[in-house]
């Protein structure tokens, strides 16, 4: 895909939101968006067999990344994959036991295992990056491509602690006893992870991603400083490296979310990523006042728990979301107050969405975000 002439985008909202540039409408893209609320993705998944065959197949994988494309009025696709994929290419053996998620065979439980530690063999991830060119070129329709798609990894210490737990956790009890016993250890650790979602974000981008967003789901675990030390430096590592790579296309937007990062806003404002993502604990109009001096793109903050409620309540929040917007200062001069944002949840969908409720929240999107744009 990189060494082809690049489509004109039918839909670009998106790709002018990250840059903080005026559109029409306020774009809109979920976190999770293809997934098991979808009924037409759990055919899919059942046609793959498995999870971990319907995010190896590069047909399937493009496949459901389009379904929610197929549905809904969505201004960007996001590649299907797994945030762990990377620690399954470091021999850390993933699986996905019904009912309990993932699970790694060998988890760095033992000094001997994280010194043995190397940087993913980017080779057996050639599946994810098969998968982005399969995905960009079922995109194309009447020889433009219908909306940009996003790639993304794991941050280097949100993967650490699925590596070190063997899985998910409430309080990754053993994450920290590694961090406040062995901090040596914890970056060895990160520094390979650092290296290992470098190389898989390039190689994404080679591929055909026209964004790249990293996930952060864990720092929120940390205090104050180490979280600065721990989490948002290994993410600024990651990025910078990706801008001083000559041989990646230009002015690939990246977005950085850190679920429960709003105490370090302005810090993750500082990090190079061009979009930061909000969790719905977080207020968009401080999160504005606190950047005015930047051209940061926001992107959020719905909390995803409200799909489940009343349809009246979901457009109720969707306006009072974009109220609260509205009154914020613009970004950047003859921009509207909502331009350089993205609407999103402040975390994935849940899988127990019922779809036509993301129908109700993505025509109230519409309406708000025009509704406020022509009265400005």
């Amino acid at each position: 895909m990189s060494g082809t002439m690049p489509l004109e985008l039918m839909n670009d909202r998106f790709i002018k939101a990250c840059r903080c540039e005026s559109v029409d409408s306020t774009p809109v893209w979920l976190m999770r968006q293809a997934g098991r609320y979808l009924p037409e993705y759990m055919k899919t998944r059942v046609k793959a067999g498995s999870f971990l065959e319907l995010a190896k197949n590069p047909s399937y994988a493009s496949e459901v990344t389009l379904q929610p494309l197929d549905r809904y009025d969505l201004d960007a696709a996001i590649l299907f994959s797994d945030i762990l994929t990377i620690p399954d290419a470091m021999g850390l053996g993933l699986s996905f036991e019904q009912g309990e998620g993932p699970r790694f065979e060998f988890p760095l439980q033992t000094e001997k295992r994280i010194q043995d530690l190397r940087v993913a063999d980017m080779d057996q991830l050639r599946y994810v990056f098969d998968a982005v060119a399969q995905i960009r070129k079922d995109l194309v329709q009447n020889s433009k491509q219908r909306v940009p798609l996003i790639g993304f990894s794991g941050s280097p210490w949100t993967l650490a602690c699925y590596m070190i737990e063997g899985g998910g956790s409430k309080e990754f009890q053993q994450t920290k006893t590694l961090l406040y016993s062995r901090p040596d250890l914890m970056k060895h650790i990160l520094s390979i992870n650092i290296q290992s979602v470098t190389e898989y974000l390039k190689l994404q981008i080679d591929a055909g991603a026209q964004a790249v967003m990293l996930f952060d789901t864990w720092g929120g675990l940390l205090s104050y400083s180490d979280y600065l030390k721990y989490s948002l430096d290994p993410m600024k590592e990651v990025i910078r490296r990706l801008h001083e790579d000559r041989h990646l296309k230009q002015n690939i937007p990246i977005l950085l979310f850190s679920k429960g990062g709003g105490t370090w806003l302005k810090e993750m404002a500082k990090s190079g990523a061009n979009v930061i993502g909000l969790d719905w604990t977080q207020s968009l109009s401080q999160a504005r006042e606190q950047l005015t001096s930047q051209s940061i793109c926001l992107q959020g903050n719905l909390d995803p728990q409200i799909l489940l409620g009343d349809q009246s309540i979901i457009k109720i929040k969707v306006a009072e979301l974009f109220n609260e917007l509205a009154l914020t200062k613009e970004i950047k001069q003859d921009l509207s107050p909502l331009d350089g944002h993205i609407f999103n949840l402040g975390h994935g969908i849940s899988q127990f969405t019922p779809p036509e409720n993301v129908e109700i929240l993505i025509s109230a999107i519409r309406a708000e975000s025009t509704r406020h744009r022509l009265q400005s």
